[in-house]
């Protein structure tokens, strides 16, 4: 159930990044409407992990781009 939610969450990340390129994560949770940094952190992990995405921290926060 946990990875079906996972591989969800980076579809939406995904389309997020690519309709509006990089964002940081505030933007990512309220584009998405995600409540919390673990959900947001899961998509963002399978999308690392499938080597989608690019991230570097920036100012306490994490910045996301598309590769």
């Amino acid at each position: 159930m946990l990875q079906e939610k996972a591989g969800a969450l980076a579809g939406k990340i995904w389309q997020a990044l690519n309709e509006n390129g990089e964002l940081v994560g505030k933007d990512l949770r309220k584009i998405l409407k995600i409540r919390s940094d673990k959900d947001l952190y899961l998509g963002i992990g399978w999308l690392l992990r499938e080597d989608k995405v690019v991230t570097k921290e920036v100012e306490k926060d994490i910045l996301v781009s598309l590769k």
